[in-house]
């Protein structure tokens, strides 16, 4: 009957603006900032920081340190080692900087360690880490094979597109775009654009010539 659509109708409208509410208000009552219990699980939490709600696996704190202003986003994966408890050889393994903004969905899985500089911004879902699988024995299945570790860096003022990835040993220099979608490997120089798989210089910012496009086979990283 018609009356029974129409409250019906009535009842999906309240259920759905209660959850709307409901969803935001969690989103608030949820964020972690330096005044709560779980920022001193961290190395360092600093002022005016955020950590997000929801968030993505966040764990061994003691040994990730945020810088002051930086925003994690919601769905970000922050993590030192393989598992929590894990005890790890020094502080911080992560180390993330001030006024940095990390996408939507993004990973920082630390092991040995990663350093993220001042003023970097990331796009959604990029993946940073600093351990890698091994393929030394063809014979044996790459997942049990011993995995190694490079540390990271990415320089001060650096933008990370979405997608990206970065791999153990890259070293991102200062004011640096990585393109969306790019796999980062070995040193980045300062000041140019970096896009591919892997990553190549696109761009280059040359004193007294300003940006400067570079072919793709002539500047391997």
């Amino acid at each position: 009957m018609a009356w029974t659509r129409s409250v019906r109708r009535s009842v999906r409208r309240a259920a759905s603006e209660a959850l709307r509410r409901a969803w935001e208000w969690s989103t608030v009552a949820g964020a972690v900032g330096p005044d709560d219990r779980r920022a001193r699980r961290f190395a360092a939490f600093g002022a005016g920081s955020l950590l997000a709600f929801p968030p993505g696996a966040v764990y061994n704190e003691g040994y990730i340190h945020i810088g002051e202003g930086t925003m994690i986003g919601p769905y970000v994966s922050l993590a030192a080692g393989m598992a929590p408890g894990q005890a790890m050889l020094h502080s911080p393994v992560v180390r993330v900087g001030d006024r940095c903004v990390i996408g939507r969905g993004s990973h920082i899985v630390g092991h040995w360690s990663i350093d993220i500089g001042n003023d970097v911004q990331t796009g959604p879902y990029v993946y940073i880490t600093d351990q890698n699988h091994s393929y030394e024995d063809p014979d044996m299945p790459i997942g049990p094979q011993r995995p190694v570790e490079a540390g990271v860096s990415i320089g001060a003022g650096s933008w990370i597109g979405a997608h990206a990835v970065v791999l153990p040993g890259a070293h991102v220099g200062q004011h640096v775009v990585v393109a969306a979608g790019a796999v980062v490997r070995g040193v980045v120089p300062d000041h140019c654009v970096v896009a591919g798989v892997p990553a190549r210089i696109v761009r280059r910012w040359l004193a007294g010539r300003g940006w400067v496009d570079v072919d793709h086979a002539d500047a391997p990283l």
